[in-house]
């Protein structure tokens, strides 16, 4: 019949002079309408295997989301830190050894892998350079990174698939895209591989006296404009310009950090690059998040059976000896100590004077979790002292205890002064706990303000100031105490926010296929 039909209207077209209709291309469901893209992520950190932060769960989590929707093959590529060794070395194979040269050096370099999560992990043996008990703070550090930024590019002819795109992460591994446009893009075998650059902090950049350019990172004279800024190296300007895109955690990061207050004076090279510079929120792993099946919790629950969140409250009060209420509003703060994550502001507010007191002098407990600064840590160990009944800071980083304390928690804190995407409002929403954060970065993309908005998902306030930040957890307490049903509600939307990779995964697997 599909014959005969053909026939006829070739027939009618050569009566009436018409063309036969064009034939239609259809995809059936064995064709590919879209090419699959090779993405080899090479990063210093990856869960489970090494982290410090955020980038170490975004290097695992991003690649698990992208293989998962079908529409990219990501694998990641990371040191063999001597902790990885010896937790992960028998599940390991072996895939070969290369000698790698660095400016003078001519070093070892062994390759590992091992699957996980549906994800292929690479990773580069050097225990010179790696076989050390910390992942950073050697004297050597720019070393130690140069030579896993060149290991992964001689390394590529030996991996059992060819990345059509090489993402670096961060100043680490900012020498990738430096020595691909200065070394290997024309060499055979490299032809054509595009790299993206993502900054997850544009505060780290990798500034370096240029005198160590040749010796350190085997940077030629006549290339020494790719890295020189402002009279140093800077290997996140060298990253930002030889790359053919470049990322951020957060659509208002990316436009952030091209304004001089937010861009550690890199805001001219980002305005001359911003053709190619794109955000995309970060997501979080929901099911890590997810109230229900939590292992962390002292007892689960879900959208449905809030009444059991207020018992982790209650058991977290007993575990800090603080005094056990279900009324009494909790605030934490679950931030690294540093002075941008906001610890400035919650200072000016414990530290103020007058007839109405501090934020600490009403009715709130207030739990903080986290690490960094020393004077950070000593002045918040202080205040839990002056407020035994009302404060604790617990000086540690435990991600375990973390998830009980968002659980537990009426409000969460994120004051930042600069954000480039922050997890932490996310989870906070996932375990119905409601976010306060301040206008920046990915805060703002991802929270609401639930006075503004029917939808609304927390409270935010734009000035970085500590009065400010003062009446907006005045502003969500009062809601807490003295309107339930309301509080309730706010409390089920922040649950159903969809804050999954799966969005992030997509929106990547478009910008991959634009390169």
């Amino acid at each position: 019949m599909a014959n005969q039909s053909a026939k006829k209207t070739t027939a009618t077209a050569a009566k009436t002079g018409a063309k036969p209709a064009a034939k239609k291309t259809v995809a059936t469901k064995t064709e590919k309408t879209v090419s699959v893209k090779n993405v080899l992520f090479v990063t210093t950190e990856a869960v489970p295997f090494a982290s410090t932060g955020g980038m170490g769960e975004v290097c695992s989590a991003l690649p698990a989301a992208l293989n998962e929707s079908k529409k990219v093959n990501a694998r990641v590529m990371l040191p063999l830190y001597e902790e990885v060794a010896n937790r992960y070395k028998d599940e390991m194979t072996f895939v070969c050894n290369i000698t790698v040269s660095l400016s003078w050096r001519n070093q070892y370099c062994g390759l590992f892998k091992l699957e996980r999560d549906g994800v292929t992990y690479y990773f580069v043996d050097n225990e010179y350079y790696f076989k050390r008990p910390n992942l950073y703070g050697y004297y050597d550090d720019a070393e130690r990174f140069a030579f896993l930024s060149k290991a992964a590019l001689e390394l590529v002819p030996h991996l059992d698939f060819k990345p059509d795109v090489i993402q670096s992460n961060d100043h680490l591994t900012a020498l990738v895209p430096i020595y691909y446009a200065t070394e290997y893009k024309n060499k055979k075998g490299y032809v054509g591989i595009k790299n993206v650059f993502t900054i997850h902090n544009i505060n780290y950049q990798g500034v370096y006296p240029l005198i160590i350019a040749g010796d350190v990172f085997g940077i030629a004279d006549e290339n020494l404009s790719v890295v020189e800024h402002n009279g140093s190296i800077n290997l996140a300007k060298g990253a930002i310009v030889t790359s053919d895109m470049i990322t951020t955690m957060s659509p208002q990061y990316a436009r952030e950090i091209r304004l001089p207050e937010y861009s550690g004076g890199l805001d001219g090279v980002l305005i001359e690059n911003r053709n190619k510079l794109f955000g995309i929120l970060n997501g979080i792993d929901e099911h890590a998040y997810d109230p229900k099946t939590c292992d962390s919790l002292f007892y689960n629950y879900d959208v449905d059976t809030l009444d059991d969140k207020v018992k982790n409250k209650l058991e977290l009060q007993r575990m800090l000896h603080l005094p056990e209420s279900a009324e009494t509003p909790l605030v934490c703060m679950v931030a690294r100590m540093v002075a941008f994550k906001g610890y400035d502001l919650l200072r000016k507010s414990i530290n103020k004077v007058g007839p109405e007191g501090n934020i600490l002098d009403t009715n709130i407990q207030l739990v903080i979790l986290g690490q960094g600064d020393a004077d950070i840590e000593g002045y918040m160990s202080h205040v839990q002292k002056m407020y035994d009944r009302r404060v604790r800071a617990i000086i540690t980083y435990n991600p375990d205890l973390a998830k009980k304390i968002l659980a537990a928690a009426d409000i969460c804190l994120v004051p930042s002064r600069t954000e480039p995407c922050g997890l932490t409002q996310m989870s906070a929403c996932r375990f119905g706990t409601v976010p306060i954060v301040r206008a920046t970065g990915g805060l703002i993309d991802s929270i609401r303000d639930c006075d503004k908005f029917d939808d609304g998902n927390g409270f935010v306030f734009e000035e970085y100031d500590s009065d400010v930040m003062d009446t907006t957890i005045t502003r969500a307490v009062s809601k807490l105490y003295y309107h339930k049903d309301e509080w309730r509600a706010l409390q089920k939307r922040c649950m159903a926010c969809d804050f999954s990779w799966k969005n992030a995964a997509n929106k990547y697997a478009e910008l991959y296929n634009k390169l």
